[in-house]
């Protein structure tokens, strides 16, 4: 089992360089991230060459954050911003080596944002087809994220079969299906002909993967079983120092 840092959490007191060296020395076979725009590209490439390290995705900005905003891309009415907000990702994504982008949806819901929404995802997927990148939709859970647009993996795939697009794959976050949906093994296997990228923290409370509700021994060794090779993105709140959280690193490889 490979795993990915996700840099939006792990070692975020740091720049996102020294975050980079952090990942590679604590044994991270990739890393990744949330919304690295006020870094120089220059300066990530340079981190991810030292170390040798893939920066596999980031996320499309949330848009304006005093309005409480949570992306753009399902909101009628802002498909202007939402489409410079994904020029920017993909711009971003092409100079650090990034090979996917998560499409943020936003608060939103109905007829006219399901609409909004697939427009400005093929908007994405035909911008980031001639360049192998693959754009990704997460549902969010309602705990979390209340009234966030795409909510379950059922809506999520609904979505993606509608857009009819095959660099259109599902982000599937085991955190926020064990908190919407549960049965993370059988809903991981029935979806895994669209999933893009795999992520994991613990349950309810988003913490490191070794405690919590969630056997994620088992969660793993599931997904080793359908030979996936992309790293799991780690992406949890380590609630202190990272380097203390990392025991999961030995205990639950498989």
């Amino acid at each position: 089992m490979k795993f990915s840092a996700n840099l939006g959490f792990l070692w975020s007191d740091r720049p996102m360089p020294q975050a980079i060296h952090a990942a590679h020395a604590a044994g991270f076979d990739a890393v990744e991230c949330h919304w690295p725009y006020d870094v120089a590209p220059a300066e990530v490439i340079s981190a991810l060459d030292e170390t040798g390290l893939a920066m596999l995705g980031l996320n499309t900005r949330r848009g304006d954050l005093a309005l409480g905003e949570n992306g753009l891309s399902a909101l009628p009415g802002r498909e202007t911003a939402a489409r410079t907000a994904i020029d920017e990702a993909l711009d971003y994504a092409l100079r650090i080596g990034a090979d996917s982008i998560h499409v943020m949806a936003g608060f939103a819901s109905g007829s006219a944002a399901h609409e909004t929404f697939l427009s400005n995802l093929g908007y994405a997927c035909d911008l980031a087809r001639p360049h192998d990148i693959t754009i990704l939709v997460e549902p969010l859970n309602r705990h979390d994220a209340p009234g966030y647009f795409l909510k379950t993996t059922d809506q999520a795939r609904s979505i993606i079969e509608a857009s009819g697009r095959d660099n259109l794959k599902l982000m599937f976050d085991c955190y926020h299906v064990g908190r919407t949906e549960g049965d993370i093994t059988t809903r991981l296997a029935d979806l895994l002909p669209i999933i893009g990228h795999i992520q994991f923290a613990s349950v309810p409370d988003r913490g490191p993967p070794d405690q919590g509700e969630i056997n994620f021994a088992h969660v793993f060794a599931a997904i080793a079983k359908t030979n996936w090779q992309r790293p799991l993105g780690a992406e949890y709140k380590p609630q202190g120092d990272t380097d203390g959280t990392l025991g999961w690193l030995r205990t639950l490889q498989v």
